[in-house]
């Protein structure tokens, strides 16, 4: 891993030494699966299920996303993620703090896509 990409991520809140010891170290395959995050679908996933009112399908996708993140280090993606995760669980439909939650998948949103732009630029 070059440098300039750990310091990228590093400063942008990942936590890419205890992601590397969870990856033994390899280098190799951490890159390998940072990279697959770009092919994420569950950020989209948790939007559109939001717009259309389906709020077990945005946990789900939630849910989903916060495990990968930290997973992978991704530490203020999987924060945002768990946010939305619990302002949706066990939640009917009718009690769901929608401007919250909208909230909530605005900052996610921003890290999201921080994230993707730098393993973009950095594969």
């Amino acid at each position: 891993m070059d440098e300039k990409f750990r310091k990228q991520m590093e400063e942008n809140g990942a936590d890419v030494n205890t992601t590397l010891k969870r990856f033994m170290g390899n280098e190799a395959l951490y890159m390998k699966f940072i990279v697959k995050f770009l092919d994420d679908k569950n950020f989209d996933g948790i939007a559109d299920s939001l717009a259309q009112g389906n709020y077990e399908e945005a946990f789900n996708s939630a849910h989903t996303l916060k495990g990968v993140a930290a997973n992978l280090g991704l530490d203020p993606v999987s924060a945002g993620a768990s946010k939305i995760t619990e302002l949706l669980r066990n939640k009917a439909p009718g009690d769901v703090d929608v401007e919250k939650v909208n909230e909530c998948r605005d900052e996610l949103e921003k890290a999201y896509n921080l994230f993707k732009k730098v393993i973009g630029e950095n594969r």
